[in-house]
């Protein structure tokens, strides 16, 4: 892909939209915004994940894989940049933990059809907290189905995250990986954070436009 595509992923409640807003106002990107509240089923998901994490992923993925159809006629038809809260990767991450094998096994061979032409980000921004950080600013946001996060959960996600990520950078070597720990830098309350990862971003496109030329 010619034009920039960032991604910004993380765990629930390290910052994605705000960082993607950010960047997007900045570098006056179009701002890709995965769908969350609109899922109807992700309610009862966090009230009992076994009976409803199938049709919660789903939902997911057809939306996710929706947006990144569009995104991708956007980007071929008017060659302009895109900065998203996330990548459709993170299914895997979320269904390989929630889903039955057996569900597993089908969901990964639909993801599989959808996503073989999907575009991949040319950059990805990965955003990482302690529990604690992550438990607070969740709660600080106040979304009524979030309430039913547990910290447990949070601990798998993570540590869900991290694998994935790494296992991401072995496998796409030629795409790189912005890591930033959501304790150190506050880039919603410190404008200093902020220029800093903005700084970060800019040196990332710089270098790749050299390498296009």
């Amino acid at each position: 892909m010619s034009v920039p595509f960032i991604t910004v992923e993380g765990p629930i409640g390290v910052g994605k939209t705000s960082l993607s807003k950010a960047i997007a106002s900045t570098f006056d990107y179009h701002l890709l915004k995965e769908i969350v509240d609109e899922n109807p089923f992700l309610g009862k998901f966090y009230e009992n994940i076994d009976e409803w994490s199938f049709q919660t992923e789903m939902f997911f993925l057809c939306n996710r894989y929706k947006q990144l159809s569009d995104i991708n006629n956007h980007i071929l038809a008017n060659q302009s940049s895109v900065v998203a809260d996330y990548h459709i990767f993170k299914n895997l991450i979320f269904a390989k933990r929630t889903l039955k094998p057996s569900e597993y096994e089908k969901y990964e061979a639909i993801y599989g059809i959808l996503t073989a032409d999907m575009p991949v980000p040319n950059m990805v921004i990965y955003l990482h907290a302690s529990i604690e950080t992550l438990m607070s600013r969740i709660a600080k946001r106040g979304r009524e189905f979030e309430k039913m996060i547990t910290r447990e959960y949070m601990e798998q996600l993570s540590a869900d995250y991290h694998e994935f990520i790494g296992h991401f950078e072995k496998m796409h070597p030629e795409i790189p990986v912005i890591r930033l720990n959501g304790d150190e830098l506050d880039f919603v309350e410190r404008k200093e954070d902020l220029a800093y990862i903005l700084r970060l971003v800019e040196e990332k496109l710089s270098k790749r436009s050299i390498v296009e030329q």
